[in-house]
């Protein structure tokens, strides 16, 4: 860090974070105006896992029961779908924000980190999509019968899917934060290594916490994922990670 940087008072350091956070809702504006205006294809595309599960003669329409649900469902995937396209650029922003308070030699790795974590990101919510929930509304809408019908209302379904969607898109971030980390010398592959029986226990409570409903299959579903980046991630720093002559130069010690 330069001298400059640590005298910057702290209103400059709070000045900064506003633009910076007026410029991602500038992003995520533009993207839902884009969303917005083929809103009839992007509900579609959002909808088409329940469409899926559902058995063959079932009607596939979502139901909804206030005048202005259906308005606000459209508004709602937009939005969801401006965040998503808009997502690189608030990573960007996130990391721009972060570099003043980076050494040099850790400043050269922000690039690849944003590329990395807007690829996991959607990495992951494209992985909701096509896998997760597919199968858990497969599972939700087996038990049909003559006398049982599904019906799904928008603002169940979208609370449901934005959710898992945006965990997702979240939990996928794990092996790149484990790189930033073990950058930094914080984080290492032996530390991981030791601590893996206490990960799993916490990837179970924290999929529990996360999936938006109780059942065992979305829990599952989420914590399955996890298990797997937490290996990726293991091998992500063993490979990455700093050596003991690194970070003595990083932090001059």
């Amino acid at each position: 860090m330069s001298d400059e940087e640590d005298k910057m008072p702290l209103f400059q350091h709070l000045e900064e974070l506003r633009g910076r956070i007026l410029f991602c809702g500038l992003a995520v504006g533009v993207g839902f105006v884009l969303c917005y205006f083929f809103k009839d294809r992007v509900f579609d595309i959002f909808i088409l896992p329940w469409v899926k599960a559902l058995p063959k003669g079932q009607p596939y329409k979502l139901i909804y029961t206030v005048p202005y649900e259906a308005f606000l469902a459209e508004m709602e995937v937009s939005f969801i779908g401006g965040v998503i396209l808009a997502s690189p650029v608030i990573l960007w922003e996130i990391w721009r924000f972060v570099a003043p308070g980076l050494y040099a030699s850790e400043r050269k790795y922000i690039l690849p980190v944003i590329f990395s974590s807007s690829f996991f990101f959607v990495g992951g919510v494209l992985f909701g999509y096509f896998v997760v929930v597919p199968v858990a509304f497969k599972f939700f809408a087996s038990p049909s019968s003559p006398y049982i019908t599904p019906m799904m209302s928008i603002d169940k379904y979208l609370g449901f899917a934005e959710k898992m969607l945006l965990c997702f898109g979240l939990v996928f971030e794990l092996p790149v934060f484990a790189f930033f980390l073990a950058k930094l010398g914080v984080l290492s592959s032996d530390f991981l290594r030791r601590k893996r029986k206490w990960a799993i226990v916490l990837i179970f409570i924290a999929a529990a916490v996360l999936t938006p409903s109780p059942d065992i299959v979305s829990q599952l579903l989420m914590a399955l994922p996890l298990l797997v980046l937490y290996e990726v991630s293991v091998w992500v720093v063993y490979f990455f990670g700093a050596r003991p002559a690194q970070v003595v130069e990083q932090t001059g010690e």
